[in-house]
C-alpha cells in the first residue's frame, strides 16, 4: 500500500474498553502512557503526545469502528491529513485492533507503522494486561 500500512495486534481487552479509552482524554492518556485530549464525536477534535499527534473524528461505529483525519507536527503544512482506521474485532485473548493507516507524507510510512507498535500497542498491552 502506497504511502501506508496496515497493522495489528491482540491488546487484552474489550473492544468497549479500547474504543471509551481511545474515545476519552482520561482513557488515551492512561493506555498510552503520554497526555492526551480527545472529543469522543464525529467532528470533534484531538490530540496525543504532548500534541506531536492531533486531528479529528471523521466517523464511528460504536465498540467496532474508529476513523479519523490524523497528523503529526512532522508532516509538511503543505501535505493533507492522513486517514487512520481502527478496527476492533473480539477475539479468544481480547480484541484485534487492526490500524490501516493511509496518506501519509512520502517515504514515512515505515517510520509511522513502527511508531505505531512501540507507542501504542506495546503500551495499551501493558495497561490493558494489568
Amino acid at each position: 500500500m502506497k504511502n501506508g500500512f496496515k497493522v495489528s495486534a491482540v491488546i487484552p481487552a474489550t473492544p468497549e474498553e479500547i474504543y471509551r479509552a481511545w474515545l476519552s482524554t482520561k482513557g488515551h492518556t492512561a493506555m498510552t502512557g503520554s497526555v492526551a485530549r480527545v472529543s469522543g464525536k464525529v467532528g470533534g477534535s484531538f490530540t496525543a503526545w504532548a500534541g506531536y499527534i492531533f486531528g479529528r473524528t471523521l466517523e464511528l461505529e460504536p465498540d467496532q469502528r474508529i476513523v479519523q483525519a490524523w497528523r503529526t507536527s512532522e508532516f509538511p503544512d503543505e501535505a493533507p491529513d492522513s486517514r487512520l482506521e481502527v478496527l476492533l474485532e473480539q477475539v479468544k485473548n481480547g480484541t484485534k485492533v487492526t490500524l490501516t493507516h493511509t496518506g501519509l507524507p512520502p517515504e514515512s510510512a515505515s517510520s509511522y507503522k513502527q511508531g505505531w507498535k512501540d507507542f501504542y500497542f506495546t503500551p495499551m498491552k501493558d495497561y490493558f494486561g494489568k
